[in-house]
This record gives structure tokens, C-alpha cells and sequence, in this order.
């Protein structure tokens, strides 16, 4: 089988290319370094059944950054066939650099000038013949995000992978990958030869934006009140369509599931049903408004203006060690702490991602939501609720930048943040589509396995020693709340409301059900019982405890996948449920200390 490298500078519309050359789904987005891991398919190229691998975004062979070095490892320790060099027609004067770089590696090599359709716009022409004459290499022009030029592209990359003869050794491309020949030169002869360039570019759309955009004072409330505008809309649509789905599940359950499943014995009719069934049918539930989520963004994201929103917070976020990519992460989190936290991979440096990504669980996600607005319909009157909610998402940025603050030796970077700001750009339907579709598959097949694990260990121990009240305190995980009460009782939590927060490890979603099984009632009557055996002292610290402690499964399983460390989960786990008793139990002590 052949080996195929792509190879190219971040924001050069690579993975566009890769999707169009795989029919594959690998993230598109109109930011520099978006792609850090090795994705891969399989295609069919000049006869031959080939592996075309999309390799991270680098400027140099030579540098030493995480990317750069996956990039110089996969180089010296495989046998190419081919590499695609991809480059933006529009920059070319600027990254002609790192295809000279390549090819004096002596790999066979075809350099494809991407996003011919914005030089055009910007009245850039290259002589494609002539450049190659002087690189000594193939050179195709196409724009991958419409398909001009695409199949005379792919044409070419199979003549060349076709006629290669010899290969490099890879002592030889380690010698080469080691040494700095006179690039700025050639690169300048080069250019001078087949690019013609105006003496000013100009992007009449861009620079009006970016005025008002990227204003000093107006920047932020700009950028915020379009945020505001987006989740607004997404959770408007969303959720009639998760209502349909729960709708859909709660009858396929007792039109379908019930009536096949009534002669089961009771102990697998309980597991399938109110355990893997419910726990499942609660995270697909949230699947539309994750769709939509992701579709949203990528339109946010593809048109440039997130690189803009991390230029504009990036002088707060350095003084707790973070930058502006993980304010945008941060913002993200709110909708859903799972696509923030996969969203980390445009950065970098991996200490800067690790203290991103130790920081975003504590964004107030549309799961807590729930429960803090049933806490405050319990505990607090119309006109007080409002500022309730409010104290919440206030409480959700204090505790992220005091982890930050008290992290930032521990993930140290000295990177400089240092970001292209890209044309705004608009995604086709086809760039939309890939990106939602690809990732809610990773959403759910990451999630899926533990979410089950989960949701069965929760049921067994709300449901044994057999002759039990399921979710009494008379079951294990009763039994696991009186263990605890030393522990909680200082901060105002209960028995009853340690098995909601049991529950709540699993999907913060499922606390609520939880109460109503806990107490046996539902709807007003549930409501009018907390409202009787709880104080607003007690419902606020149970509040701030269920705002920082330890995420939902998904988000777990998220953050071990994403940092491919347990040691950085189980950091996350204990930290956040330090944090979480301590803020409670200042809040509940301090309440109680004043006469309340």
C-alpha cells in the first residue's frame, strides 16, 4: 500500500483538501494550527490503493514545537510515496519557504496552491509552469473548498507518486531535516519569477469589519452580544427538537420496550430499562442541541471571528496563565463542556492545553442549568431567581481563574501567542455538514461506552441489596450517602441530596429525576416538599457543590481521551471536588455564622 503525506502551513485549507480527496470528515476551520492529530484514509490514487495521511499544520521543518516535531518523527521513520504539500496562493511570497524546505528532502513531492479563489479576489496570478521550473517540482492550482482545478490537481499528484523512482534513506532525511540551506533566497527568486503581486493588498470586507470588530472598547461587547445571540438561537431551536426526541424515547420505551420486556425477570427488565435505557436516552436527548451547537460554531469558526475574540482577551488571560484561545474554549464550555474541551486541540503547546482543559469543567453547562433554574423555582421567588442564575455564571468565572491563578506553575508555557488573523471566510454546506457530522460521532462514540458503564453501576447500587426501595437510604448508594454525611452535613447536604449528586456523576441531567424518585413525588408536590424540608442557604450550597464538582461521565471520558493521561483526569476529579466542599462549605458556615 502506498503512503501518502500531506503536508502544509496552518489556514491553508489542508483538511479541506483531505475531506475533498477522502470523502472523509477530518475538522475544517478557519483557524491556524486547527489539526493536531494524525487522521487518515484510505483512497484509490493513480492505480493504486494508497493511505493518505493528514499531517499536523507547521511554518518550519526545522522548529521545535509539538507539531513540528510529529511532523519531522513521521518523516525520518516511514517510507513515503508522496508528499502533497499544500500552500495559500494568496501568501505563497511568505510560506514558499517551507516547500523548499521539503523539497530538498528529496521525497517525491507535488505542491498544490490552495485558495486560488481568494488570490484572484486579491489580484495575486502565479505562473504555475514557471514556478515549478524553478522548484523542481510539480505544481498544481486549485481551490479545495469550491473544487476548482481539484481533479487536474489529484492528476497530477498521481503522475508524480507514479513516477518515482528512488527514496531517500531516512539517515539521509535526518541529515537534511538537520541542516539550514540558504531558503530565504531561493524563496526570493522564486517568487520574483512566477508570482506577481499588487504593491498593496486589500480586502475591502475584512478591513471594515475588523474597524469595528477589533475596536478597542467596542470589541468585547460586540463579541458578546453575538455569542449571546448564537446560544440564544441554538437553544431556541434546540429544544423542541429534544423534546421530540425525549418524546420519542419516552414511547419507544412504553409503547415498545415495556410490553416485550414484561415477562423478563425483574432484576434485567430494571437494568435495560431504567438503568441503560434511561441513562442513554438522557445523554441522546441533548443530541440536537449538540447538532446544533456544532453547526453554529463551525460558522463562527470558519468565518474567522473566534481568532479574533482570542486577540482581543488575549492580555487578560496571560495574567492567569492561559491565552485567548482558552477564553473561546471557556465560552464554549457553556453550551457544552465536551466540545470545549476537544476544541483544546487548536492549541499548541500541550502545558497550555492541560491548564485549558483543567479549567473549562467549571463553565456552567446547559446540563447544570436544569438544575439550578428547578433550585431556584424551589427555593426563591420570581423577582430573586434572575439574580440567582446570575450569581452562578459569576461564581463559574471566579472559580476558573483561581484555578487558573493557582495551576499556571504547574502547566507553565512560555510560547508566545502568536495568531494569523485570516480573512473572514463563510463555509460551504458541505464544510458544515462534515464538521457536525464528524463530530457528534466522536461525541458519542467516546461517551457512548462509559455513559453505559456508568448508568449500570448507578442503578445497581440504587436498586441493591435486593427487597430495597430503589434509590432509598437503605440501598448501597444510601448507604454511600450516610458514609459521607460527615463529610457533607458541613456544607448543608443531606442524605437524600448526596444520592442526587450520585446521580449527577453520571449526567448532571439525571439530578433532577433523581430528587423525584428520592422523595416519591413529582411536579408541584415535589416542588412543595423540598420547599419545606430545604432553606435557601442549604439550596445555594447544594447549588455551588453540583456548579464545580466533579463533571458528567462524558466529559470525563473527554478529558482522559483528549490529554491521553489518567493522572490528569483523576487531577481534574479531585481538584474539582476540593474546590466544590470548599466553596460550599465558606458559603454554608459563613450564612449560618451571620444568622441565616
Amino acid at each position: 500500500m502506498k503512503l501518502i503525506a500531506l503536508l502544509g502551513m496552518p489556514n491553508t485549507g489542508k483538511s479541506t483538501l483531505f475531506n475533498r480527496i477522502s470523502g472523509a470528515s477530518a475538522r475544517v476551520g478557519n483557524w491556524p494550527g486547527i489539526t493536531v492529530d494524525l487522521m487518515s484514509a484510505k483512497i484509490l490514487l493513480g492505480g493504486h490503493i494508497a493511505e493518505l495521511i493528514d499531517l499536523p499544520g507547521i511554518y518550519d521543518l526545522h522548529g521545535f514545537s509539538d507539531d513540528e516535531q510529529v511532523v519531522r518523527h513521521f518523516l525520518e521513520n516511514n517510507e513515503i510515496d508522496l508528499v502533497i504539500l499544500v500552500l495559500n496562493t494568496s501568501q505563497v511570497d511568505r510560506q514558499l519557504s517551507l516547500g523548499l524546505q521539503v523539497r530538498d528532502l528529496g521525497l517525491p513531492t507535488v505542491l498544490m496552491l490552495n485558495m486560488v479563489d481568494e488570490a484572484k479576489r486579491g489580484g495575486i496570478t502565479v505562473d504555475p509552469a514557471i514556478m515549478s521550473q524553478h522548484l523542481g517540482t510539480p505544481v498544481a492550482m486549485l481551490s479545495a473548498k469550491y473544487g476548482e482545478g481539484f481533479q487536474q490537481a489529484l492528476q497530477l499528484a498521481a503522475q508524480t507518486m507514479n513516477n518515482a523512482t528512488a527514496h531517500p534513506a531516512p539517515e539521509e532525511l535526518r541529515a537534511q531535516l538537520d541542516s539550514d540551506d540558504k531558503i530565504e533566497r531561493q524563496m526570493e527568486e522564486i517568487v520574483k519569477a512566477a508570482v506577481q503581486m499588487p504593491v498593496q493588498l486589500t480586502d475591502a470586507l475584512t478591513s471594515r469589519l475588523d474597524k469595528l470588530l477589533l475596536h478597542p472598547w467596542l470589541g468585547l461587547p460586540i463579541f458578546f452580544a453575538a455569542l449571546y445571540l448564537l446560544f440564544q438561537l441554538i437553544f431556541t431551536v434546540g429544544a423542541p427538537l429534544q423534546d421530540g426526541v425525549a418524546w420519542l424515547l419516552d414511547h419507544g420505551r412504553s409503547d415498545l420496550l415495556e410490553p416485550m420486556m414484561a415477562s423478563w425477570p425483574g432484576w434485567l427488565h430494571g437494568l435495560l430499562l431504567d438503568g441503560i435505557y434511561n441513562g442513554v436516552g438522557t445523554v441522546a436527548a441533548f443530541v440536537p442541541i449538540i447538532i446544533l451547537f456544532f453547526l453554529v460554531m463551525t460558522l463562527v469558526e470558519d468565518s474567522g471571528y473566534l481568532s479574533r475574540a482570542a486577540f482581543l482577551m488575549d492580555a487578560l488571560m496571560a495574567k492567569m496563565g492561559l491565552d485567548g484561545r482558552g477564553f473561546v474554549m471557556l465560552l464554549m464550555g457553556f453550551g457544552c463542556n465536551v466540545p470545549a474541551l476537544m476544541g483544546t486541540r487548536v492549541m499548541r503547546n500541550r502545558a497550555s492545553r492541560l491548564l485549558t482543559m483543567l479549567v473549562i469543567p467549571f463553565s456552567l453547562c446547559s446540563a447544570r442549568l436544569q438544575v439550578f433554574v428547578f433550585m431556584t423555582a424551589v427555593l426563591f421567588t420570581p423577582q430573586q431567581a434572575p439574580l440567582v442564575l446570575f450569581s452562578m455564571y459569576l461564581m463559574s468565572f471566579a472559580v476558573t481563574f483561581l484555578s487558573a491563578l493557582l495551576f499556571k506553575s504547574q502547566f507553565h508555557s512560555n510560547e508566545p501567542f502568536i495568531l494569523e488573523l485570516p480573512p473572514y471566510r463563510f463555509p460551504t454546506p458541505r464544510q458544515i455538514v462534515l464538521r457536525g457530522w464528524q463530530e457528534v460521532g466522536h461525541f458519542l462514540n467516546r461517551a457512548s461506552k462509559f455513559i453505559i458503564a456508568g448508568v449500570v453501576l448507578v442503578w445497581a447500587l440504587t436498586n441493591y441489596p435486593s427487597g430495597t426501595a430503589p434509590a432509598s437510604i437503605d440501598t448501597y448508594a444510601g448507604m454511600i450517602g450516610q458514609v459521607l454525611s460527615p463529610v457533607l452535613t458541613p456544607i448543608g447536604i443531606d442524605a437524600q441530596l448526596a444520592i442526587a449528586l450520585i446521580f449527577g456523576f453520571v449526567a448532571k441531567e439525571i439530578v433532577v429525576g433523581s430528587l423525584a424518585v428520592i422523595y416519591g413525588l413529582q411536579g408541584d408536590e415535589l416542588m412543595q416538599l423540598m420547599a419545606q424540608r430545604l432553606d435557601w442557604v442549604q439550596g445555594m450550597s447544594f447549588m455551588l457543590f453540583t456548579l464545580i464538582y466533579t463533571p458528567c461521565l462524558s466529559t470525563i471520558a473527554t478529558l482522559k481521551t483528549e490529554s491521553r493521561s489518567s493522572g490528569f483526569m483523576w487531577l481534574s476529579i479531585g481538584w474539582s471536588l476540593l474546590l466544590a466542599w470548599m466553596v460550599s462549605f465558606a458559603f454554608y458556615q459563613g450564612a449560618r455564622a451571620l444568622g441565616f
